[in-house]
């Protein structure tokens, strides 16, 4: 006599499934939110980066103000930037944080810093 083995079903439940998937969604607006704010520091780098061809600390907040209204950079402005000579090298470097509002009292940080190279 044959005995068949009745095979236990593996998988997600439909609650887990939507737990899931409420969390991923989450996460993607969160993400969603926070992409831009990371993509205005990678415009403030790079725009200090040609901001340190100035001669003297006014002219590298000039350059950087003009950088920054063509990449629309608006967390921070040439007079937030900290200009240092070293050895004759110009060293530009800046912080500024950005708060992201989640959900009631809950807000997400931001700290950005950065230099030249």
């Amino acid at each position: 006599m044959k005995f068949l083995h009745k095979s236990k079903q593996l998988g997600v439940s439909f609650i887990g499934l939507i737990l899931v998937v409420a969390i991923l969604a989450g996460l993607g607006v969160l993400g969603a939110q926070a992409f831009p704010t990371f993509m205005e520091y990678q415009s403030a780098l790079k725009a200090i980066e040609k901001a340190k061809a100035g001669s003297n600390p006014a002219d590298v907040r000039t350059i950087f103000d003009k950088a920054a209204q063509i990449d629309d950079i608006k967390s921070i402005s040439g007079k937030d930037l900290e200009v240092a000579q070293n050895n004759g090298r110009t060293t530009v470097s800046f912080a500024y944080t950005k708060e992201i509002h989640m959900a009631g009292p809950a807000y997400l940080l931001l700290k950005y810093n950065g230099q030249t190279k």
